[in-house]
């Protein structure tokens, strides 16, 4: 219950940030400031054609929380009512995702960062520059705040699942959540520290544990079809999808890898 307050102020936060950015870019935009920005990526060699797959994972990444569809449902009075939630979920960060990274793309154009607030340290260009900087910043900082427990609540409870599967439920045991709790947060707060970009993060966790989440793991299940239930269609889409998670998994991996290194030989022979 707790989670869901903070979650719809996060989907506002959010949205704050999507009206300030679209906003600044509208402005610039009406007074000329803003150049013609490249519609299409820049494509040389075949290690620029390996280089576009590394924005694959990122967005794979991007739709991975399905795995708090069931506890939702289960909450849920009425259980009719968890489609049109997954669908409005849908719809409303594909929505926020495409309007950010649109005015994002049209505000900063070539200059745009692998996270995009670090472009809002400097000058706008606009009255009150500083304070729409600071709000954009604020505001999206309180988003991400918000949004962790959502991620760490299933985190937690799917670990404790995981590794203690016959230990009484984890609600109940105050020492064990507190000990999965504490060492959870320090390997995540050290691991955020040592990343160097949040890019290369999404890179390989969106082309490894994503891949596996949102396309492996569900068509194994439906392999398994412990219940007879499914259909031999259901099978043939669930081989098609491992197969195309793999292959789609193996690229991006090396794609990823080959742009981390080039880009380090590329900086130590200069």
């Amino acid at each position: 219950d707790s989670l869901s307050y903070t979650s719809a102020i996060s989907v506002a936060l959010a949205v704050v940030f999507v009206v300030i950015t679209a906003g600044i870019a509208i402005v610039k935009l009406i007074r000329g400031q803003i150049p013609m920005p490249k519609l299409f990526p820049a494509v040389p060699d075949l290690a620029s054609v390996w280089e576009l797959f590394t924005a694959v994972p990122v967005l794979v990444t991007a739709y991975v929380c399905h795995y708090n569809v069931h506890p939702i449902h289960n909450e849920l009075k009425e259980s009719s009512q968890i489609k049109p939630i997954v669908h409005t979920s849908l719809a409303l960060c594909s929505t926020v995702y495409i309007t950010t990274s649109f005015f994002g793309y049209l505000l900063f154009g070539e200059s745009t960062l692998a996270d995009v607030l670090a472009n809002f340290d400097s000058n706008l260009g606009i009255p009150y520059s500083s304070v729409l900087s600071d709000a954009v910043r604020v505001s999206y900082a309180i988003h991400l705040m918000l949004v962790f427990p959502m991620i760490f609540h299933a985190l937690r409870l799917n670990l404790d699942g995981l590794l203690f599967s016959s230990a009484r439920p984890l609600s109940s045991d105050n020492r064990r959540f507190g000990v999965m709790t504490a060492v959870l947060l320090l390997v995540i707060f050290i691991s955020a520290n040592f990343i160097p970009s949040i890019w290369d993060a999404f890179q390989f966790t969106g082309a490894t544990a994503a891949v596996c989440i949102a396309f492996i793991f569900p068509a194994a299940i439906t392999l398994r079809d412990p219940h007879s239930i499914v259909k031999k269609w259901d099978k043939i889409l669930a081989i098609f999808m491992i197969v195309l998670a793999v292959t789609s998994n193996v690229v991006a991996v090396y794609s990823d890898a080959y742009s981390i290194f080039h880009k380090k030989s590329a900086s130590s022979n200069a």
